[in-house]
């Protein structure tokens, strides 16, 4: 295995970027044989951080490194701040084009990574499940495959939010409408999963998603919810819920899992 830093200017976000890489060039340290590595083109993963965090974290408080080179996957995983991965053209952050479109376009340049959209897969935990699905979904001729755990669904929750009654005791309301937009344009637009979803599987485009969360996740019932949601219109998924809460100790098990499954594609 390789795991590289990687600086570059990044034109979506105005400025030099750092991402880590993964790259199953031989066996992995933990032992076990990899499904392919050296040549490539890889399968690829881009995982996506939680809400204060950076590009080192799934390195750091997870086997991914593991993960990655048993089953001959690269995984790409980039900073996000904490703007939820999404667009905000009023203020030039394009943090949603950025890890769907350009970040896609500069590691397949840099590495041999597999250009087919069976083979690229969006992941991430939190605001980065969040992050996952609506650029899995928005950017779906590229991703195939979409694994969100523990993901951050507060749209209906934003759209009611009101500079009166404020935040949540993650952020104010001035943070949820300068990431979000207007809380009232919201439900409906390109920033909503549940609308997101509903037009890729009325297109014929719908990638595959992996759903998990804990039981005893604080975001528990956002995440049921969108699971229902997506059986009320016929979108099918892997829902994957066991006890957990939202940390590492629950992503750490469901994110192989995840892996698995995309091996199954």
């Amino acid at each position: 295995m390789a795991v590289l830093t990687v600086n570059f200017y990044s034109r979506a976000r105005v400025g030099f970027q750092s991402f880590t890489a993964i790259l199953p060039i031989d066996p992995p340290p933990a032992g076990g044989t990899p499904l392919a590595y050296a040549k490539g083109p890889w399968p690829t993963l881009y995982l996506l951080h939680g809400f204060s965090g950076n590009h080192n974290d799934w390195l750091l408080r997870s086997d991914i490194e593991a993960w990655a080179g048993q089953r001959g996957w690269a995984v790409i995983m980039p900073d996000g701040a904490n703007r939820f991965y999404l667009d905000n053209p009023d203020i030039g952050e394009f943090y949603g084009s950025y890890v769907g479109q350009e970040l896609v376009e500069v590691t397949r340049a840099m590495f041999p990574l597999s250009r087919e959209r069976k083979d690229t897969a969006i992941g991430g935990l939190s605001m980065g499940g969040f992050g996952a699905i609506r650029n899995g979904l928005f950017y779906a001729d590229t991703f195939g495959s979409i694994i969100a755990l523990s993901s951050a669904l507060i749209t209906r929750e934003v759209a009611a939010m009101t500079p009166e009654g404020g935040g949540n005791f993650m952020a104010p309301y001035g943070y949820f409408r300068h990431t979000f937009g207007e809380p009232g344009s919201l439900l409906g637009s390109d920033r909503d999963p549940e609308h997101l979803a509903k037009q890729r599987l009325a297109e014929g485009n719908a990638p595959r998603i992996f759903l998990a969360c804990g039981q005893e996740d604080f975001l528990f019932a956002e995440n049921t919810a969108f699971h229902n949601y997506l059986n009320e219109i016929g979108y099918a998924h892997e829902w994957w819920a066991r006890s957990g809460v939202h940390d590492f100790a629950f992503w750490n098990q469901a994110t192989p899992v995840g892996m698995d499954w995309l091996a199954q594609a």
